[in-house]
């Protein structure tokens, strides 16, 4: 079986996204330690950290965005944007490849790997 085929901006963001939720778990669990100051703030600062990161991390994303090649998916219409030799659509997940060598060829994540 085939795995699953996601954008890869999509799996940043939810990468990202996965980060707010654990800072904010992440401070909700030093609310139990309110006897303990320092294992309070330790739990806080650590959240603020997964919290910062997140935003760096939405930031990269969006920066690299910006610099993506935009298609219009032949599955479903929509534009999209592909990141790499190979992708799939935002949208539909349909893969989506601009090298003409890949066409045809089963969809594979490693083809964006350098060739050493």
């Amino acid at each position: 079986m085939a795995a699953k085929t996601t954008s890869k901006i999509n799996k940043i963001r939810t990468f990202a996204l996965v980060l707010v939720f654990v800072g904010i778990l992440v401070m909700y669990i030093g609310i139990f330690f309110r006897t303990s100051p320092v294992i309070m703030s330790v739990t806080m600062i650590l959240g603020f950290i997964f919290i910062l990161a997140s935003s760096g991390v939405y930031f990269w994303i969006g920066m690299m965005s910006t610099k993506t090649v935009t298609v219009q998916c032949p599955n479903c219409g929509k534009t999209t944007k592909i990141l790499g030799r190979v992708d799939a659509c935002m949208s539909c997940n349909e893969p989506l490849t601009l090298d003409a060598e890949l066409e045809g060829k089963e969809f594979d994540l490693k083809y964006n790997r350098k060739k050493s």
